[in-house]
């Protein structure tokens, strides 16, 4: 009888943000240690008995690692961008959608190497004590 199988892996990256549309602190740009957790469900490979492998994980998170995230629509994107990659976001890159994004760019690197597996869960801390978190109940 074929099961589920779950797994865990835990990634952080430094980056900076600012949030183009809130008023307060985080409308100045402003670094963070970023933590992601992600859990992944699926069906294991039946030769390597693999599920996925954690690097896959490791490896989308890290595009982001040592990164400026900003909103597309950012002023800042234009000034930035002409002395170094600045990543961009549809809306404003708060921990919550970067979560979606990040869970999005997994399952898509699932999708493309054909493994049977997707997010269950993830979440993004933007510090030691906030987090959001996006679960996804009917994979």
């Amino acid at each position: 009888m074929a099961g589920t199988t779950r797994i865990y892996k835990e990634v952080y990256f430094e980056a900076s943000h600012r949030l183009l549309h809130y008023k307060g602190k985080c409308f100045r740009l402003h670094g963070h240690q970023w933590r992601v957790e992600v859990w992944m469900e699926g069906a294991v490979e039946p030769a390597s008995k693999i599920l996925l492998d954690y690097n896959t994980i490791k490896q989308v998170v890290g595009r982001f690692d040592h990164q400026v995230i900003l909103n597309r629509d950012d002023p800042m994107v234009g000034c930035l961008s002409q002395f170094q990659e600045v990543i961009t976001t549809e809306g404003d890159p708060t921990s919550e959608n970067l979560a979606g994004i990040i869970a999005g760019m997994i399952n898509d690197a699932c999708a493309g190497a054909g493994i049977d597996a997707g997010i269950r869960k993830i979440r993004v801390w933007e510090s030691t004590s906030c987090y959001a978190e996006c679960v996804y109940e009917d994979q």
